[in-house]
């Protein structure tokens, strides 16, 4: 009888502690997991980072890594004083833009599957600044078309992708950012 209640006693302990575990996973509580990467899938520290990033095996989102090569980013990191470099008029910019997005939108819903959602980083930091991020309606396609783009390029570049934990776009956004105080965001 002693052996059986200390079992059970133990058992709901284990079970607590996995709903605990649970409930900070991906939270700033949780100590192990990068809270950066789960939220934005890119983390500034990198390789480096000391939390343990957990690189999907299966999602509907994918990353292409650095793929957008904005004007401005790029005039903003070769000029970083500001000497006039960045000449390009705000309908120059958004059309390098819209004609990206164009073409990278329609070869992988026409390719791989229907696009749910697709995102185009435009900021400055290094581990997001080109990032695109698509969300595919069917978690099946996402696999596939990382394989397939691994192998391709684009703009004179090799394409890099992979599978993303961002599940949620609106989540994936920077405090500073959302609260109109981020200094580090781009200009389209």
């Amino acid at each position: 009888w002693y052996q059986r209640r200390v079992r059970v006693i133990q058992t709901n302990l284990r079970f607590s502690m996995a709903e605990y575990l649970a409930s900070i996973f991906g939270t700033e509580k949780d100590k192990v997991n990068c809270t950066f990467y789960f939220k934005i899938g890119a983390c500034r520290h990198g390789e480096t980072c000391t939390r343990i990033h957990n690189k999907p095996t299966f999602s509907q989102t994918i990353v292409l890594v650095s793929m957008y090569k904005s004007p401005a980013a790029t005039a903003a990191v070769l000029d970083p004083a500001g000497l006039g470099l960045n000449q390009f008029t705000d309908q120059e910019l958004q059309d390098h833009f819209d004609t990206f997005f164009e073409d990278v939108f329609v070869e992988v819903e026409d390719r791989y599957g229907e696009i749910d959602e697709m995102n185009v980083c435009d900021n400055l930091g290094d581990h997001l600044m080109g990032n695109v991020y698509i969300k595919f309606v069917n978690e099946a396609s996402a696999k596939p078309c990382v394989e397939s783009l691994n192998n391709r390029w684009y703009n004179g570049a090799p394409i890099k992708a992979e599978l993303s934990p961002v599940t949620d776009f609106r989540e994936a956004c920077c405090r500073q950012y959302e609260m109109g105080e981020c200094t580090r965001a781009g200009n389209t």
